[in-house]
C-alpha cells in the first residue's frame, strides 16, 4: 500500500491518523494509569502475539483493571498492521489504560480506553553500550513486575545513558542486584554459565526474557550488581532487539561481544522464531 503510516486502533474504530484522538481526561495521560505492551512484526506477521496479550491482562489485573478482551485485541492489531505500508520490521504499540476519569488519582466509571498503533521499526545496533544508572528498581513497589504506561523513570534513565554514550540504561533493585534495562532484560555468562535475574528481583517478565530461557536454556539467579561488569559475555533481550551483545558497561569493556554462548542464543531465537510466528 501506498503512504506512510498505519491507521490506528481505538476503541474498535479502524481510524486515520488525524482522527484518532484520546481526551485530554483520559487517566492514561493524567496519572499515567495504564498498561501496554509492544510487538513486533516481521513481513506483515505479529510474533508472539499470544504471550503479549496474555502478559497484558496480568499487567492489568495488576492495576486492578478489567480484564481485557485479548480475541478483540489481537484482530485489533492484525488490522491495524494490514493497514500499514509492507515494512519488513514493525512495532505493534497496545495500550490500555483506565480510561476518562477526574484530575486525580480516583478513577472514572466510563471503561478503559484501548488504542493500538503501528510503526516501523529499525534493526538495533549489532552490539549495545550500556550505563549503570543510579537510581534503583523498588522490587517491593506496587508496580514492580508490571508493564505500565508509569514510564517517566525509564525516559529518564534513558536520557543519562545516552548523555553518557550508553544505548540503554541498566538498573539494579534496592537489593544491590541487577535488575534490568528500561525495555530489555538482561543475561550474563559468569563462569561459563548463564543467568539472569530472578522475577523477584522487580525486573519485567519479558516475553523474549521466556523464550531465551525456554529455548537456550540459562538460571534464574540473584545478581549482585558488580558481578555484571566481570560478566565474560553479556546481552540483552527485547521484543524488539530479540538478543543484543553488550559490548561494554559503563567504561568496562567485556570480553567478547559476542561470545560463543551468546552467538549460541542468537542462532537459535532466530531459527525458532522464524519456525512460528506466536510460539
Amino acid at each position: 500500500m501506498s503512504g506512510e503510516r498505519a491507521k490506528v486502533w481505538v476503541n474498535g474504530a479502524l481510524l486515520d491518523p488525524e482522527q484518532a484522538v484520546v481526551s485530554v481526561f483520559d487517566h492514561g495521560v493524567l496519572v499515567g494509569d495504564g498498561v501496554f505492551e509492544t510487538v513486533k512484526a516481521v513481513r506483515g506477521e505479529p510474533f508472539a502475539l499470544t504471550r503479549h496479550l496474555r502478559r497484558l491482562a496480568r499487567s492489568a489485573a495488576g492495576l486492578g483493571l478489567p480484564a481485557p478482551d485479548e480475541a478483540a485485541l489481537a484482530e485489533g492489531a492484525r488490522e491495524a498492521l494490514a493497514s500499514a505500508p509492507d515494512w519488513p520490521l514493525a512495532r505493534i504499540r497496545i495500550t490500555y489504560t483506565s480510561g476518562p476519569g477526574p484530575l486525580g488519582s480516583a478513577r472514572g466509571d466510563e471503561g478503559p480506553t484501548v488504542t493500538i498503533i503501528v510503526a516501523e521499526q529499525h534493526p538495533f545496533p549489532e552490539t549495545a553500550d550500556v550505563v549503570v544508572v543510579p537510581w534503583k528498581r523498588n522490587e517491593h513497589g506496587a508496580l514492580a513486575g508490571l508493564k505500565t504506561t508509569s514510564y517517566a523513570e525509564n525516559a529518564l534513565a534513558l536520557a543519562y545513558a545516552k548523555e553518557r554514550g550508553g544505548g540503554e540504561a541498566i538498573f539494579g533493585n534496592l537489593a544491590g542486584n541487577l535488575c534490568e534495562g528500561t525495555g530489555s532484560n538482561v543475561f550474563v555468562v559468569l563462569d561459563g554459565e548463564l543467568v539472569t535475574p530472578t522475577l523477584e528481583s522487580g525486573c519485567l517478565a519479558g516475553v523474549t526474557r521466556e523464550l531465551v530461557l525456554e529455548w537456550c536454556g540459562g538460571v534464574e539467579g540473584d545478581l549482585p550488581l558488580p558481578e555484571l561488569y566481570r560478566a565474560e559475555e553479556a546481552f540483552l533481550v527485547s521484543t524488539t532487539r530479540d538478543v543484543q551483545p553488550i559490548r561494554k558497561v559503563d567504561d568496562t569493556v567485556l570480553p567478547a561481544a559476542p561470545g560463543p554462548v551468546t552467538r549460541k542464543a542468537m542462532e537459535i531465537f532466530a531459527d525458532r522464531s522464524a519456525e512460528r510466528s506466536d510460539p
